[in-house]
């Protein structure tokens, strides 16, 4: 392999920092919008499957049936699913939003219900002896509760659509998709290692910035860490 910088492009060698010096913005640019697809799809998913999630939680043919209709989505390849979409949505970014909202509700919608079901019945009585009304126990003791489950379906869905948006490819619209596929298209190996090794590091950013905030929004689990490693 050749690793000098001049002549790496023309010996097509996997490692090539000439790649990186002369494709620097169409790169940057993939990043970038590998990183919105990622946020807005866990956002949207979140937002979505959050009320479903409570207002399906006491019903069990309810539950049931969403959790059904959820993983039957998640089941389907995500080459199909997408283009299922497109004769509705069209070639445009929305057709990939959509399917990657799809796929991270299921994980999400789970993890909502099981952080919910998981709260110790005798702090919920606690908080009715206390006179708290419905909706104040769910904002004030259930959901926070419930935040570590949540926080682990986020990280689960956050990591899968990092990998899962790559399809995008398919409309133009898969952020560092794109450059994979046009790197194993053409056989340009710098491109596809560039971009296979962007993803991984966008993964794990991501995860670890999860990590971090349910470290900071749940404090009583930091106090636990805390005694435990002292």
């Amino acid at each position: 392999m050749n690793f000098r910088t001049g002549d790496c492009l023309e010996a097509n060698s996997w490692i090539c920092g000439k790649f990186l010096s002369t494709r620097h913005d169409q790169v940057v640019a993939a990043l970038q919008q590998h990183i919105e697809l990622t946020v807005e799809t866990v956002v949207i998913a979140l937002a979505v499957s959050l009320p479903l999630a409570i207002a399906v939680r006491r019903s069990r043919r309810a539950r049931g049936g969403l959790l059904g209709l959820a993983t039957a989505i998640y089941t389907v390849p995500s080459l199909a699913l997408f283009g299922l979409l497109v004769p509705i949505t069209g070639l445009r970014p929305a057709t990939v939003l959509v399917g990657l909202v799809l796929y991270s509700l299921t994980i999400l919608i789970r993890n909502v219900l099981a952080g919910l079901e998981n709260v110790p019945s005798d702090v919920v009585e606690a908080a009715r002896g206390m006179g708290m009304g419905r909706m104040r126990i769910l904002l004030t003791v259930e959901l926070p509760l419930a935040l570590p489950s949540i926080f682990a379906g986020l990280r689960v869905a956050t990591v899968s659509t990092v990998a899962l948006a790559t399809i995008g490819y398919l409309i133009g619209e898969g952020g560092l998709g794109n450059l994979i596929h046009e790197g194993l298209t053409n056989y340009f190996k710098a491109e596809v290692l560039t971009a296979s090794v962007l993803c991984v590091l966008l993964a794990i950013a991501f995860d670890a910035v999860l990590v971090g905030l349910q470290f900071l929004v749940t404090p009583w689990a930091r106090i636990r860490w805390t005694r435990r490693t002292s």
